[in-house]
């Protein structure tokens, strides 16, 4: 069954309405040597809005800043049909210790610096954006509080953050009353499927909705690496080269990874539509997945990848998908779904799951 943007989906616990694709703004501004300047980053707006898209996810420091003044810009006259996200905890400032982390003092003055830079007084979703290690657990989660209390954030979420913690987190809001987590956003493509071991499961069991970034895990999934690029030194020297420099250092281009896009290639293939479209359908058809996140440069990107919601993979494809991807889960998930288990804990008999 096909979808579409304005076929909207209930965020993790929470009862608000997200279209099934997030439209991803950190490429809306040149910063960072790629992404789109104002006018491009208008259109992919529009175009996202205009087929019924309503959820936008950005970042305080997402291209120094830029992000959120266009999207202050391009939100003005229709603000409150958006459901805005963005996070903090990256440093706004260099060698200011304070000016980033998830502590009280930087979350206050970053929620100060979105609401300004986005041209609004409320802000929809708010992420702890990267775990710092260091910041108690209640200080994070009554500071957040605090902020949905004084209306300044309507709901909170988290990224980037051990399983474990954002479990602790979530019991602790809830004997406590303080606004719960509703959003878990996670890499998570057909090439990084580490989130399946723990983060997917829990959130699914803590009730927050699964937002995945990098989709296509680093544009490797579009088709556009080759094996050649396994021992290159630099990016091309197109316009996108900066970025594919980028992800080549990141270390995504590998044997493992190429092979899955092979298969990924090869289901486009027989469907008739593009690897990228292929590889964010079998993101979006996950469960527990709300939204993965898509950005693109060009309108023209943005309308490829916004197929996807259109495709339909069969049974037998899917399972090629996932088996072309698959991870070991480890201890304890692989021991726990063994025959041996099996035998000694339910025997013969038959018991159903899933309810």
């Amino acid at each position: 069954m096909s979808l579409t943007l304005d076929t909207y989906r209930p965020l993790g616990r929470s009862g608000l309405r997200v279209s099934p694709m997030a439209l991803g703004a950190a490429t809306f501004g040149t910063e960072w040597g790629w992404g789109a300047g104002p006018d491009e980053s208008r259109k992919l707006f529009d175009l996202y809005v205009e087929r019924g898209g309503n959820f936008i996810d950005t970042a305080n420091t997402y291209t120094d800043g830029s992000s959120e003044r266009l999207l202050g810009e391009f939100t003005r006259d229709s603000r409150e049909s958006l459901v805005l996200a963005t996070k903090y905890t990256t440093l706004r400032r260099l060698g200011d210790p304070n000016s980033g982390g998830a502590h009280r003092k930087s979350l206050f003055a970053s929620v100060e610096s979105s609401l300004r830079r986005l041209g609004t007084d409320y802000i929809d979703l708010l992420y702890l954006h990267v775990w710092d290690f260091t910041t108690p657990v209640e200080e994070i989660l009554r500071g957040m509080d605090d902020l949905v209390r004084q209306g300044k954030v309507l709901h909170v979420a988290i990224s980037n953050a051990p399983a474990w913690q954002v479990s602790r987190m979530q019991a602790i809001a809830d004997l406590r009353g303080w606004a719960p987590l509703v959003a878990l956003e996670i890499e998570y493509s057909l090439i990084e499927r580490a989130g399946e071991r723990d983060l997917i499961p829990m959130a699914r069991e803590m009730g927050l909705g699964v937002v995945p970034y990098s989709p296509l895990g680093g544009g490797v999934l579009t088709g556009k690496y080759s094996r050649a690029d396994l021992t290159a030194q630099d990016g091309a020297s197109d316009e996108g080269s900066s970025r594919k420099s980028f992800n080549l250092a990141l270390g995504t281009v590998t044997e493992r990874n190429l092979a899955i896009a092979d298969v990924v290639k090869e289901v486009a293939a027989e469907l008739g539509r593009t690897p990228a479209q292929v590889g964010l359908a079998w993101t979006l058809r996950k469960p527990g997945v709300t939204a993965p996140v898509v950005g693109a440069r060009t309108p023209e990107q943005m309308e490829g990848n916004l197929g996807a919601l259109e495709v339909e993979l069969t049974a037998a494809q899917l399972g090629r998908l996932d088996e072309a991807g698959r991870i070991e889960l480890g201890f304890p998930h692989d021991m726990l779904a063994s025959d041996h288990i099996r035998r000694v804990t339910t025997g013969d008999l038959r018991i159903e799951t899933g309810r």
